[in-house]
């Protein structure tokens, strides 16, 4: 279902938005915390640990991904936005082309260069193998992951986050299903299936989405002469694209060195923060989805020149962010952190426990400033500013240096923690004067000659 965001009341417009994305945000990570649940129980604490180490370079590849998918989706929803469908099915199409084309090499350089990268990271002997046998099968799946990706943003560009919800909690149930089937029931401990289980539940529901988008989507078919290769709609695209897509890697690349520092501790403090970190994620996802709907909003508003209503929906995700990082997320995580933390390993695993409970409550008091970040990252990116979102990342990636390059060395583990809150308040500082300055520019523009 197509939504026009630039008419009616905005909280309950982005309320609607928000829900299928935050319930489709809770699948994915029911089924990543699945993955850890399977692997820690039912495998090995070092398995736990060697499908953890990976976490930061996955997110550098696959970020990266995700990243240049919405941000080829943001001149589509500027000109939906704006009336316009012939061009927004124009750069829909170059969108389509630009994904083919980095699919390739984003799989080819991956097959070459990942154990180097693992090596590189000082991931310990004793579960190097493991984690390159993860890690490859699921950057085998890196066409696919683009393929869902660039569907699932191309509707939300335009307003619908309900369908990409649906497939989403189908590749999360099949997944779950295809893990506890290899490992529990075939009794194969080996963590090559849990990869396997990820792409294969990321093709079904690609493939799956596909058929929907042709069958329901007539916005979404083109002519031959939308489908034609434009080199002016791609160089909008990649000006948008590829900066987000640096962004999450940008990030992605501090969050590994910080991962190379910590695999220096060993196993324990490994396993530790990975299951601090998919705790975390589920908690902030929330705040996230919020992020991801000021993007569409503020895209679909900034086609239709309603700069007033940008800032009224600043404003209200703004409260909402406060109300959860406060009420929700940092009781939470204060006051059930060792709870929490037995989930993914047994009882006996107290050094574990111990780690988890206090990276939780540095987490507590910190879940506002991600909150405000991702709201600003994400609202830059909508009006089409991917490149001052970037140079937040930079931000992110100086304060994950500097935790890698000292806070480690002399706090061991408890210095690890406070990687995210430092980059995350460090990136608000870049990303709220920048804000208001692109909002006076715009609106200049607007008045002058009329944005578009």
């Amino acid at each position: 279902m197509v939504r026009d965001m630039t008419k009616g009341r905005p909280l309950p417009i982005m309320i609607r938005f928000t829900i299928p994305l935050l319930l489709g945000t809770i699948f994915q990570q029911l089924y990543n915390m699945a993955d850890t649940v399977i692997v820690g129980r039912f495998i090995s604490p070092d398995a736990l640990a060697a499908v953890g180490t990976t976490g930061a370079l996955n997110f550098l590849v696959l970020g990266f991904t995700i990243g240049l998918c919405s941000g080829f989706c943001i001149p589509v929803s500027q000109r939906f936005g704006a009336g316009d469908i012939n061009e927004m099915r124009r750069f829909a199409a170059n969108a389509v082309y630009l994904c083919a084309f980095f699919a390739v090499i984003l799989t080819t350089l991956t097959m070459l260069f990942t154990r180097q990268l693992l090596q590189f990271m000082d991931v310990p002997e004793e579960i190097i193998d493991m984690s390159y046998s993860y890690i490859i099968f699921i950057f085998g799946g890196i066409p696919v992951a683009i393929v869902y990706n660039i569907q699932a943003c191309l509707l939300r560009a335009l307003g619908d986050s309900k369908t990409p919800l649906y497939f989403l909690a189908l590749s999360s149930l099949i997944n779950i299903v295809l893990n506890l089937l290899f490992v529990v029931v075939l009794g194969l401990h080996d963590v090559r299936y849990i990869g396997l289980g990820t792409v294969i539940a990321q093709s079904v529901s690609a493939i799956l989405c596909f058929i929907y988008i042709r069958r329901s989507f007539p916005i979404l078919r083109f002519t031959k002469e939308e489908m034609k290769f434009s080199a002016k709609h791609a160089k909008k695209l990649l000006s948008m694209g590829v900066p987000m897509g640096l962004q999450f890697s940008i990030t992605a690349l501090g969050s590994l060195i910080l991962q190379k520092a910590i695999n220096g501790l060993g196993t324990i403090a490994m396993a530790s923060l990975t299951t601090g970190n998919r705790i975390s994620l589920f908690l902030f996802m929330p705040m996230e989805t919020v992020g991801l709907t000021m993007a569409t909003f503020c895209g679909q508003n900034l086609g239709a020149q309603k700069l007033a209503r940008i800032r009224q929906g600043i404003r209200i995700s703004m409260l909402v962010q406060l109300a959860y990082s406060v009420l929700v997320a940092g009781v939470v995580s204060w006051f059930f952190g060792r709870s929490l933390a037995a989930i993914f390993v047994g009882a006996a695993e107290t050094q574990i426990i111990e780690n988890v409970a206090f990276q939780l409550r540095v987490m507590a008091v910190s879940f506002f400033s991600i909150g405000v970040l991702f709201i600003f990252r994400n609202s830059l990116q909508g009006l089409g500013y991917s490149m001052m979102a970037m140079t937040a990342g930079f931000c992110e990636l100086a304060a994950r240096l500097f935790v890698a390059f000292f806070l480690v060395e002399r706090f061991g583990f408890q210095g690890a923690v406070f990687a995210g809150p430092l980059s995350w308040v460090l990136a608000d500082i870049v990303l709220i004067p920048a804000y208001f300055v692109i909002m006076k520019r715009l609106k200049k523009k607007i008045e002058t000659a009329g944005l578009f």
